[in-house]
């Protein structure tokens, strides 16, 4: 009897470590079938796969890692976000840290999402500190951040400047002044007087000055954002 309940364990055993084989194969079998869709191009077929062998063994950090490229390559960073953040604690292979935070800091990116990105690139950068593409992408997403900080700061100055303007204007601060319904006939004369009109010569210089600006300043932004989405192009590969 004991014979029999030993030879059960040994089979349980057995076929617990024979499916393990079996899904471990199957599942890398499966990355690189996604693998030799995605440098084909065929982005979709590649995101199948990969799901696939995620299903298959729902701690492959390959599989993980490489969904999350396709579903950014394919416009959804959100998504990519949600299924490549668990590896950001999980990551014990040489290097590979440094590439997920980066791809998670273009996820960000992607949604404006500066601050975050910020921090992401700087986690890349600790564990490689000499890539450049990384460094180039963190520039460009603290100028970002700092864009869409002075922009709410400048907002949150001019609500503060009409509060205080509304307070002035406020009637019963106003002292009434017994002569303040009496028009001064100069006065009503002076306002009366029309605009000093504007040349149509003068205009047009005005016009072309503020459109040189304008010009001026976008060149520098297009710029800047050509060369880090040339950079955002290049996912972290494994």
């Amino acid at each position: 009897m004991k014979e029999d309940v030993n030879m059960r364990i040994v089979l349980i055993m057995l076929f617990t470590f024979v499916f393990s084989v079996c899904s471990a194969q199957k599942e890398k079998g499966e990355v690189r079938s996604g693998n030799k869709a995605y440098e084909k191009g065929d982005i979709e077929r590649a995101e199948l796969e990969y799901r696939r062998a995620l299903e298959q063994s729902p701690e492959s950090v390959f599989a993980r890692y490489n969904l999350g490229n396709a579903l950014y390559k394919r416009g959804n960073a959100q998504e990519a976000e949600k299924v490549v953040s668990p590896l950001k604690d999980s990551m014990v292979i040489d290097g590979a840290k440094s590439k997920v935070f980066h791809n998670l800091g273009n996820y960000s990116l992607d949604q404006k999402k500066y601050s975050e990105a910020v921090e992401h690139y700087k986690s890349s950068l600790r564990d490689n500190p000499n890539d450049m593409e990384t460094k180039a992408n963190l520039a460009y997403a603290q100028k970002m951040l700092k864009d869409e900080q002075d922009k709410d700061k400048n907002k949150d100055q001019n609500k503060d400047n009409k509060d205080n303007k509304d307070k002035k204007e406020d009637p019963k601060d106003d002292k009434q002044d017994p002569n303040k319904d009496k028009q001064d006939p100069n006065k009503e004369n002076e306002q009366n007087q029309p605009p000093p009109k504007i040349t149509p010569q003068a205009a047009q210089q005005m016009l072309q000055a503020i459109q040189n600006k304008e010009k001026e300043t976008q060149e520098k932004v297009d710029k800047e954002k050509a060369k880090v989405m040339e950079s955002r192009q290049k996912e972290k590969n494994w």
